[in-house]
């Protein structure tokens, strides 16, 4: 039983699919809030407007009332009628829609052809699966959910995620609230993460690869990416509702270009923005920054019709409506556009259907009889026949009478009508639209669903998806001969044929699972040319071993499939977007009522003179009391207290610089560890603390109010971007060793990467403790502490053959680590040709240093940055004297190739400490139990010692800053002067000497000026005088 006008009863149609937005008439509900005469652009971005084929009809769905018979005089008469129709149909004004400017002869497409051509350079994976490549893990993506209803987008996208991991990706999946399904994804990523305003920030989203997040209601989490160092990680962001595009145009009318761009901002966060469906982006079109891309494929129609049918009887919807039991019921659909002030296309795109009428609708056998009912714009409460359409209905009966049909052979309803119910209860759908559509109608795939015989026309996304006679009987476009042909093979004797009622079960099995297969394939596609593959990441499966072409239907359980309600498919009743409205609108007031306090309180001229002149008064009374001061004797008291006078100033001045409580409580402490941060989404894992203290790598990304260091103040390379990308953390290390007795006064020395905080690797307050005791009872030796250990996860490799030291150095570096570092090496120390240049590392299975996580005294330190600078312009000359200085072979990635030399340098501690001798003790982080690592008894006969003596790294020192003052440069780019203090002995003399010249020159003038005085005498001039 349909509704009345004025409650709009359920479509069944999610917002995704509906033409509502897009609709001919206007909304009978609009929202108040909106202004009328808003105006824009109407060829927004990312819509493109081309004209149709030159054979093609034009129009939109309800373009279908045009049938001319075979005699010219019905076609006369015929037109003549709509004409007639055309000067009585009044289209009510409306806001601006996308449709807006679009004329006669011209179809309506959403073109992504920036995204396309970016993919076809890139190619997929197929340039990385025929090169040479070490993979020891699956790639990690992070599923964020904005939900976790049971619902159409959920299956769509549980099915994709689970055909990918059987590609071989690996999913951690977050969500921002709990539901009924969560059962369901913990199946494909186990734990379920809930995220919380405050889980947000303590994620480290680097170990990721990509990620994707579903619904506008994850846009928090969209925000915490948008801060570095999170603002480069591959982000997809799929959205299914149009929650937010229905209120577009209101914000425009209110003003509200704020809250525009913050959602515009968001939406350029993602580097690929999905829609099921191609009218989606062109409702967020005032949002495209050209990232907008569809992938047509979703269940949300077959869901609708199952669910629908299980709730709803076929013939008690026709007895509601007026229709016989027996009644041959056709319903007639098309596009979902609607096109206004386009009258006269409705006349000239009835030829195809016209002869159906002419036929079919002028006869009735017993009781029984042929009825058309046509489904298109939007019902209205104008009248108190919620069946009339602004006057369509009673003019298609005027133009029935004129064609002397049956009465009640024609009716027309609106899609904001039970779209469902009539679906149900209809024989046959006849979709009569000549206009080409992206994407398989989904009009079309609702109806076979329902298991209703459909006849399409020979329209290019219609036969890329069914099969003639099989699944749906199609026809020639803009024949009506044929048409009358393949509906004549679906009716025998007013019934259904037996090839109707096949076709109608084929049409119903296909329709099921039609998209499922190319949705997977479009998803894995589009994640090969969106995500960067690092050196150790196991390439994921070609798309073609992904064999599953149907929906996880039995995951969901089909019978609790709840009814897809009207404007609300896919979210929930407290959107994010209502939120932040009601937000935005608590500010506007606010700041209505400040402005109009403000307003009340406006000085005037009066006021100025009065306040001007009660400063005139003031200033002449502390000019007199001056005058008055300067006349009087004073006692300057006796020394004791004008000594406490001056301290105080002193202790003021003092405190007005001091820094924050962590300055004062390192004091005294002999341990500082500096923690490596670059970027403002790294402040929530730093430690606050007398042992921490920050150590940022850009100026801007400083914490405020703290005493963190500033590296690129304290080296100006680092404010070279390159420089400071291909250093990462090893740059900071060489800002504190640069003049480090200015900065670091303390006898150890240690570091940590905030990484370290993020994959849950930093020390506890028990191994703090622990650590904290250790160096400060055992003073001997020298000892290098780390945390933080190498490790390779998440692969196949087996537990008993464990990689080697520098096994794992060529799966971080592109398998290029040994060749570079020997070749560095080799120039390092000038070494021939024919001597073996790469240090030899144990296999003894035990740990080695990782994420910069480390602790030693503070003259180890020092003489490790010493090393460190030199093998780092070493390395960096072997990669400027390449033949292509442009590409780094260290990484394959586009992210590893921007920080080129960071995994080398992040395992060259360890080189350096096994075969310079120092002992190496790993601290857990949890429990702080101590184990020492490759113990030295055993490095005998193993250790390069002699390259890694401190009298020879001084001593190559003292030549590179000689070279360095003597302007002797090895080549144009010298990276080694710019890392940190250039000094040798010379400069020591020649600023021992300038040092002495000084003296002597003060010595000089002081006595030249004891000459003059003794010469002339001196005479003190007279006080007053």
């Amino acid at each position: 039983m349909f509704p009345p006008a004025d409650d709009p009863p359920d479509l069944a149609i999610p917002p995704n699919r509906g033409p509502l937005p897009v609709r001919r008439n206007p909304n009978p509900n609009p929202n108040p809030r909106a202004p009328s005469g808003h105006q824009r652009d109407p060829r927004p971005q990312g819509i493109r407007v081309a004209r149709a084929h030159r054979g093609a009809r034009r129009g939109s769905f309800c373009t279908m009332w045009r049938f001319l018979s075979g005699s010219i005089a019905f076609s006369v008469l015929f037109i003549v009628v709509l004409m007639v129709m055309q000067t009585k149909i009044r289209v009510p004004e409306q806001g601006w829609s996308f449709l807006d400017g679009i004329k006669s002869g011209k179809s309506l497409k959403f073109g992504q052809g920036s995204l396309l051509r970016r993919f076809g350079q890139r190619n997929g994976l197929d340039h990385l699966r025929s090169e040479m490549r070490i993979g020891v893990r699956r790639p990690r993506l992070a599923l964020i959910l904005g939900n976790m209803k049971k619902n159409p987008p959920s299956l769509m996208l549980f099915t994709v995620i689970k055909n990918l991991q059987g590609l071989g990706y690996l999913f951690k999946i977050y969500a921002v609230d709990d539901d009924n399904s969560r059962s369901i994804w913990e199946q494909l990523g186990g734990q379920i993460s809930i995220l919380s305003p405050e889980i947000y920030s303590h994620n480290d989203w680097t170990t990721f690869e990509g990620i994707i997040v579903d619904s506008l209601e994850a846009k928090e989490a969209i925000l915490s990416l948008m801060q570095e160092p999170f603002c480069f990680i591959p982000l997809i962001w799929i959205i299914q509702e149009d929650t937010l595009a229905k209120q577009l145009p209101f914000y425009e009318k209110l003003g509200w270009e704020h809250l525009v761009s913050y959602w515009r901002s968001a939406f350029s966060r993602a580097d690929v923005v999905v829609f099921p469906d191609f009218s989606l982006p062109m409702l967020y079109s005032v949002l495209d920054t050209g990232n907008f891309f569809v992938i047509p494929a979703s269940p949300v129609d077959v869901w609708a019709a199952e669910s629908y049918s299980k709730t709803h009887s076929k013939y008690q919807l026709r007895e509601d409506l007026g229709f016989n039991k027996d009644d041959m019921l056709v319903l007639v659909v098309g596009s979902s556009f609607f096109y206004d002030e386009l009258s006269w296309d409705y006349a000239v795109a009835m030829n195809d259907i016209g002869p159906l009428l002419s036929k079919y609708a002028r006869s009735k056998n017993a009781g029984a009889m042929f009825r058309f009912v046509f489904l298109c714009g939007n019902s209205t409460d104008g009248y108190n026949d919620h069946l009339k359409v602004y006057g369509y209905n009673d003019h298609l009966k005027e133009v029935a009478s004129h064609l002397k049909l049956l009465p009640g052979s024609v009716r027309q309803y609106g899609m904001n009508s039970d779209v469902n119910g009539l679906m149900l209860m209809a024989d046959v759908v006849i979709y009569a639209s000549s206009q080409v559509e992206q994407g398989f109608p989904p009009l079309l795939t609702r109806a076979m669903s329902f298991g209703i015989p459909v006849i399409a026309p020979d329209l290019p996304d219609i036969r890329k998806y069914v099969v003639d006679g099989v699944h749906v009987v199609i026809f020639p476009k803009n024949n009506p001969d044929a048409l009358m042909r393949a509906f004549s093979l679906l009716i025998s004797n007013g019934k259904l044929s037996k090839f109707a009622k096949a076709v109608a079960l084929s049409g119903r099995l296909l329709a099921k699972n039609m998209l499922a297969s190319e949705c997977v394939n479009s998803y894995a596609k589009l994640l090969e040319n969106v995500l960067s593959f690092p050196s150790d990441v196991l390439l994921p499966g070609h798309i073609s071993q992904s064999q599953h072409d149907a929906w996880e239907w039995n995951s969901f359980r089909t019978a609790d499939m709840p009814l897809i309600e009207n404007g609300s498919a896919s979210m929930r009743k407290s959107s994010v977007v209502d939120v932040l409205e009601e937000t935005l609108s608590n500010q506007l007031d606010s700041g209505n009522i400040s402005n109009s306090e403000t307003e009340n309180d406006v000085l005037t001229q009066l006021d100025w003179d009065v306040l001007r002149e009660i400063e005139s008064i003031e200033e002449m009374e502390r000019l007199e009391m001056e005058e008055l001061e300067e006349r009087m004797e004073k006692n300057p008291g006796i020394w004791d207290e004008i000594y406490r006078n001056a301290r105080k100033v002193e202790k003021v001045k003092f405190e007005a610089n001091e820094r924050d409580e962590g300055e004062l409580e390192r004091t005294g402490q002999p341990l500082c560890i500096y923690e490596i941060y670059n970027g403002a989404g790294a402040w929530p894992f730093l430690h606050h603390g007398s042992m921490y203290r920050g150590l940022s790598l850009t100026t801007s990304a400083r914490r405020l109010r703290s005493d963190d260091v500033d590296a690129v103040d304290r080296l100006p390379v680092l404010n070279d971007t390159y420089y400071r990308d291909i250093f990462c953390d090893i740059g900071g290390m060489f800002s504190i060793a640069f003049r480090v007795d200015k900065i670091h006064k303390r006898p150890w020395i240690g570091f940590q990467s905030w990484h370290a905080v993020g994959s849950k690797v930093s020390l506890s307050s028990r191994a703090e403790k622990v650590l904290e005791e250790t160096i400060q009872e055992e003073t001997k030796g020298d000892v290098l502490y780390f945390w933080a250990h190498l490790n390779v996860d998440d692969g196949p490799t087996q537990k008993n053959r464990i990689p080697t030291f520098w096994s794992m150095c060529d799966i971080l570096n592109g398998g290029n680590c040994r060749t570079a570092f020997e070749d560095a090496f080799r120039q390092m120390y000038a070494m021939p040709s024919y001597i073996e240049a790469l240090p030899p590392m144990p296999e003894d299975g035990g740990y080695w240093s990782a994420l910069h996580s480390w602790v030693m005294p503070t003259p180890s330190f020092l003489e490790f940055i010493m090393f460190s600078r030199m093998f780092a312009d070493s390395l960096d000359a072997l990669h400027m004297n390449s033949s292509q200085p442009t590409v780094c072979l260290l990484g394959s990635s586009k992210r590893e190739k921007k920080h080129c030399y960071c995994r080398v340098l992040e395992l060259l501690v360890n080189v350096w400490a096994y075969h310079s001798a120092r002992k190496m003790v790993y601290i857990n982080p949890y429990s702080g139990q101590l184990e020492e690592q490759h113990p030295v008894e055993q490095r005998r006969g193993f250790m390069w010692a002699k390259y890694f003596n401190s009298t020879l790294l001084k001593s190559m020192d003292e030549d590179l800053a000689e070279a360095a003052d003597d302007g002797d440069h090895p080549r144009e780019r010298w990276l080694w002067p710019l890392t940190g203090e250039v000094h040798w002995q010379g400069i020591y003399e020649r600023e021992r000497e300038e040092r002495y010249r000084s003296k002597m020159d003060k010595k000089r003038k002081a006595k030249e000026k004891l000459v003059e005085r003794m010469k002339h005498g001196y005479k003190q001039k007279p006080i007053g005088r």
